[in-house]
């Protein structure tokens, strides 16, 4: 369609998608019953991208739905992953730059999924306007798309205009400026509203209408005009546009001119359809000159100027009306039709989701909430259980039960404490607990070293950063270092302090089998050496084995045994209990929009933990009675015993040996699930490590197209013409001053001089002292290199391909699951409990 613009589309670069995407998926957002990695679909995410950002260059109306499909699917998977964990680094070109000799245009890396978005969607709406300019204004079907084609543009960069630093967060390129977007849109509008002109005149409408609806794209090309002219505009647009502009402003008020003349003349107005046509006249002339186009509107010119010939013959033979200045005459009427349409939430007409099953965000979130709130709950429940039996076995310990009720001969032992030194030498003995002690530093060194590394990594780019920032000072436009690795280094300053508490937490273990190494010896030795090392009872030794109180000890012991296996059980229901939260968040999300997450999840809470608890709390009280019934019975029966001397130095050393075992019984435990613990901490820190990364690539990769851009600016800077030798320093006459003589030219090794390079006609730049030269003019790069982590233990790999943490509550990453028994290597519990490690 002739005169009509046609906005220049950004210029992508491609980009390996898959990798990123697929690591970040298992990883974070693919769950125990949602274990798929959707390679396939990654895969062809990255195929469609790598069509429809070259399809846009083809400018046909059968282009646009691949594109659509495209940006669809961005959309798509930003509801699902927050785009700034995608950290893959989206370069796209400036649509307006038309670079250099030099090579190179204006760009913009950054690595966010709603910078694409940003970019696919403005060349959406510049092949929009492309495939609108592509129309025929001779045939109807061509300008209702034409007129749709350009209402939908207008809306896209007025969306865009709107949501642009939102999304990126940085300086854009001048074609994403705001003002740019704001003046691309007014642009489309008032194209639309001339293509509405040219359907009203093809359909020959009533002139009336026609006069209004041009008069009302004059108005709309005022101020496309008053946009373009503005000084941090006009360099952008090329150099037809502002012309073709202002001589639109000036032919369509001239149209409307003409056209309300016509209506004036079915009036038998005639003075006034004179003063208008002499109007549109000098309207249309003002067009031709402004476009410098001799053949603007010319047609429309003619038509006025046979019109007033006739209307000003008439008017001297019949009417002899007079005619009135233009500036009296009624202002013509306006009529709007072109509207910025919305962006729909879907553009595609066959939009089929390729990560259908992958779980959105606010649902991910809400599960990561529920997590922690269930954890909470299943700890806070298992620590009461395990801190009461803790403390009653610590006072069967004391008062030497129930190996006191078997203490019936010196010759032998008891019969609990025979068992308890089995199980104590089936479970590894004492060597056991010390290769697990002496496992801990080693697993706590292999998680320091990833987080050391990945500190430095955050803090090397840091500096690159902030080097390169006070090197280019306020060209220097990217985004700083410290507002995008916030998260990332609170992150790190969560994962310090949970292995500070591990560290600690390891301390108070190695302390806790130290106090008890002697009896945990014995018990780990034979029968034989135990007997030999527990004193007799001695001759004044009594059996009361048959007293009340004994039975009645021998009853309440039973009834501990029961107790011990009930918190089993209820604990392992803790464990086990479950709730179908994501089918629950799943249909909120679907019916209402949104999940209340918070009042869900305290109802289900209730609902599955409420007879737990219930059961919690009635064991707590069984244990008290029990215990203050076990006091009792054991003052009665420690009355009816007889002996102190040797009898009281055996008690002590069965109550060490029964304390040991309990003490052996908790660190074996308490050893395994900090094993596990630190393992578990590994591959969180080691996706942690590989997202950071992942980062420090992109801003590297941005860094670089930075400094290139730079670079080849700089070296485009003209510097001023070499000054005329003064005429004071010019050889002289004989007898002055004459310059010294020029030193000969070097010889070569030959013995000839080579010949001297005439002065350098080639048209790059030089690079003056200080400037800086780009990446491959030099060595080395000017940034530091990207270094690989020291190498760990023998026997892992932290560079394999592994996980990224699980997503946590408020975007951070989930940590390690607090072990139950207490084991303080959790971020909640800061300081053990006094007098418990755990």
């Amino acid at each position: 369609m002739a005169d009509l613009l046609a906005v220049p589309m950004k210029k992508p670069s491609e980009i390996d998608i898959v990798k990123p995407l697929k690591n970040l998926i298992s990883s974070s957002y693919s769950t125990a019953d949602n274990p798929q990695d959707y390679g396939e679909a990654i895969s062809e995410l990255s195929k469609l991208r790598n069509n429809a950002i070259w399809r846009v260059y083809e400018k046909y109306e059968s282009s646009l739905e691949i594109v659509y499909s495209y940006y669809d699917q961005l959309c798509g998977l930003e509801g699902k992953i927050p785009s700034h964990e995608v950290q893959i680094p989206f370069k796209w070109k400036d649509a307006f730059n038309k670079g250099s000799i030099f090579g190179g245009k204006i760009s913009l890396t950054v690595s966010s999924l709603s910078y694409e978005k940003v970019c696919v969607l403005f060349n959406i709406a510049a092949l929009q306007s492309s495939v609108a300019v592509a129309q025929s204004i001779e045939n109807d079907d061509g300008l209702k798309l034409a007129a749709k084609m350009f209402q939908q543009a207008a809306g896209i960069f007025s969306h865009l205009k709107g949501n642009v630093m939102l999304a990126i967060q940085q300086d854009p390129t001048p074609d994403l400026n705001p003002e740019t977007l704001g003046a691309l849109s007014a642009l489309m509008l008032a194209q639309g509203q001339e293509i509405f002109v040219q359907k009203a005149i093809h359909d020959k409408m009533k002139d009336a209408v026609i006069a209004k609806l041009s008069s009302q794209c004059e108005e709309l090309y005022v101020e496309v005009l008053k946009l373009f002219q503005k000084e941090l505009l006009r360099p952008l647009w090329d150099k037809e546009w502002i012309p073709t502009v202002a001589g639109k402003q000036a032919a369509y008020h001239g149209l409307a001119e003409y056209y309300q003349s016509l209506v004036c003349k079915a009036n038998k107005s005639v003075g006034e359809e004179i003063a208008r046509l002499e109007h549109a006249l000098e309207l249309f002339k003002a067009a031709q000159q402004r476009s410098g186009k001799p053949s603007f509107f010319q047609d429309y010119a003619n038509k006025s100027q046979r019109n007033l010939t006739e209307a000003k013959k008439d008017n001297d033979f019949i009417y002899h009306e007079r005619i009135p200045d233009v500036k009296s005459l009624p202002p013509v009427g306006k009529a709007l039709l072109a509207k910025t349409l919305p962006v729909p939430e879907r553009l595609s007409q066959n939009f089929k989701d390729l990560f259908v099953e992958l779980v959105p965000v606010t649902v991910h979130q809400a599960l990561a909430a529920y997590d922690v709130r269930k954890n909470e709950i299943v700890n806070s429940e298992i620590m009461k259980l395990r801190e009461s039996t803790q403390l009653l076995n610590s006072v069967l310990a004391s008062l030497n039960l129930p190996a006191a009720l078997e203490d019936t001969s010196e010759s032998s032992l008891p019969q609990s404490l025979v068992e308890k030194a089995s199980a104590v030498r089936n479970n590894g003995g004492i060597q056991e607990l010390e290769r697990m002690i002496q496992e801990l530093p080693e697993l706590l060194q292999r998680n320091k070293d990833i987080l050391d590394e990945t500190e430095r990594m955050v803090r090397d780019e840091k500096e690159s950063d902030d080097q390169l920032r006070n090197q280019f000072k306020e060209r220097w436009t990217r985004t700083p270092s410290d507002r995008l690795t916030e998260t990332f280094r609170a992150n790190m300053g969560k994962y310090r302090e949970i292995i500070n508490n591990a560290m600690q937490a390891d301390k108070v273990i190695r302390d806790k089998f130290e106090s008890h190494r002697r009896g945990m010896e014995l018990l780990t030795k034979g029968p034989t050496e135990m007997l030999a090392a527990v004193p007799s009872a001695g001759p004044g030794g009594s059996n009361v084995q048959n007293s009340s109180a004994v039975h009645h000890l021998r009853k309440l012991m039973e009834d501990v045994e029961t107790i011990k296996a009930e918190r089993d059980t209820v604990e392992c229901e803790l464990k086990s209990a479950t709730a179908d939260m994501k089918s629950t968040f799943l249909n909120a999300l679907a019916q209402d929009g949104a999940i209340n997450e918070q009042a869900m999840s305290v109802e289900s809470l209730g609902r599955v933990f409420g007879p737990l608890q219930r059961q919690v709390k009635e064991s707590l009280q069984k244990q008290e009675a029990l215990v203050a019934d076990i006091q009792v019975k054991n003052t009665e029966f420690c009355k009816e015993k007889s002996g102190v001397g040797a009898a009281a130095e055996r008690e002590t050393v069965l109550k060490e040996l029964a304390a040991a075992h309990d003490a052996f019984i908790e660190l074996k435990g308490n050893l395994s699930e900090g094993e596990k613990f630190y393992n578990d901490l590994t591959q969180i820190l080691v996706g942690f490590q590989n997202k950071i990364s992942d980062f420090c690539f992109a801003r590297k990769t941005e860094k670089e197209e930075l400094m290139k851009d730079l670079t080849q600016s700089i070296g485009r800077e003209t510097f001023g013409a070499t000054p005329a030798i003064p005429g004071h320093h010019t050889p002289t006459q004989e007898g002055k001053k004459q310059p010294p003589p020029r030193p000969p030219p070097p010889t070569s090794t030959s013995g000839s001089a080579p010949s001297v390079p005439p002065p350098s006609t080639l048209p790059y730049p030089s690079y003056p002292q200080g400037m800086p030269v780009p990446y491959a003019a030099t060595q080395a790069a000017p940034y530091p290199a990207y270094m690989p982590s020291p190498v760990l233990p023998a026997g892992y790999n932290p560079y394999a391909v592994a996980p990224y943490p699980q997503q946590g509550y408020g975007g951070f990453p989930a940590y390690p699951q607090p072990p139950y028994s207490g084991y303080p290597y959790s971020a909640q519990q800061q300081q053990p409990p006094q007098n418990r490690p755990w």
